[in-house]
């Protein structure tokens, strides 16, 4: 057995956190014969500041990077070596330092709509109240029904599926490929598609940082990169990028690839969900960052300074 650690995962302590570390754990030992050896990996639970604060929205204490920092802080002063991330989570800018070398193959980035009263958004009575702490979900809900209501619904999956059954709130969305991952999936009362409601950027992603000069970890992490997902998520991130003025501007995007092609379908909208601009681009999925760019230059143009200011 190693005296210490050869490989030091950090995590959020959440279970779907640490569903999706003990994946990437898994993988790393399929991958690799030393980390086989019992305790050559360890796994070291980070508590975030979007752990600790449920009380408010993201937007308003900070939004991108909640469920970071802490994380990235102890890599970067070596108390960690690599990192899983659901790349959901994960700002726009990396800080200096550290890079993302690796995403998994990417599981189903669809919405899941949970409820006992109704079978569908759109089934829904009017005035319902739906549970949701994505401005994204809650400006698509608002522009298809603007007679709903949305609340604040806040903490993990299975906070929230207890509140949904307390009676809290009507209905409420997750991801889908977090409950797959949990093994929960039967609790879904209907999966709804992009053409309803477009997923976050990079949603069903999960990604492994390291630091960047850290080559021993950039090979651990090699063989767990699935390509596909990794330009998927690049053309979503980079559309990300051009428009990122916001935490408060919900944007949404889904990139998917065919053969050699790519198909990217981007969004953004006003909190209430009182306008919606959508746009699409096709290419070569080797021109992921190039595509992406395209289409966040598009809808920032159209949608002027004071829409990506997060004005209502």
């Amino acid at each position: 057995m190693p005296q210490t650690p050869l490989l030091r995962i950090g995590t959020r302590g959440s279970p779907l956190a640490m569903a999706q570390t003990h994946d990437v754990r898994d993988r790393l030992i399929a991958a690799h014969r030393e980390l086989a050896v019992p305790g050559a990996i360890e796994i070291v639970i980070i508590k975030t500041t979007g752990d600790m604060v449920l009380d408010r929205p993201l937007a308003e204490i900070g939004g991108k990077g909640l469920f970071t920092k802490e994380i990235d802080e102890a890599m970067l002063n070596g108390s960690i070596d690599v990192a899983v991330h659901s790349m959901k989570d994960v700002p726009t800018w990396l800080p200096d330092g550290i890079a993302l070398p690796c995403t998994l193959e990417r599981e189903d980035p669809r919405d899941a709509f949970i409820s006992n009263k109704a079978a569908s958004i759109r089934k829904l009575a009017a005035g319902s109240v739906v549970g949701t702490s994505s401005l994204r979900r809650q400006a698509q809900i608002l522009y298809r029904r603007p007679d709903l209501r949305v609340a604040v619904f806040r903490g993990n999956v299975q906070s929230r599926l207890r509140k949904l059954e307390e009676g809290v709130v009507d209905a409420t969305l997750l991801a889908l490929a977090g409950l797959k991952r949990l093994g929960m999936a039967d609790v879904v009362t209907a999966v709804i598609e992009p053409e309803e409601m477009l997923p976050a950027v990079a949603q069903g992603a999960v990604g492994v940082t390291c630091r960047s000069d850290d080559r021993r970890a950039d090979e651990f992490l090699a063989p767990l990169n699935h390509a596909e997902t990794f330009m998927r998520v690049t053309a979503e991130r980079a559309m990300l990028t051009v428009l990122d003025g916001s935490c408060r501007t919900p944007i949404a995007a889904l990139a998917e690839i065919t053969g050699a092609n790519m198909r990217l379908r981007g969004l953004i909208a006003r909190p209430d969900g009182s306008e919606v601009l959508e746009t699409e681009r096709s290419g070569s999925a080797a021109d992921a960052k190039a595509i992406g760019r395209d289409a966040g230059e598009e809808l920032k143009k159209r949608a002027g300074p004071g829409f990506l200011e997060g004005s209502v």
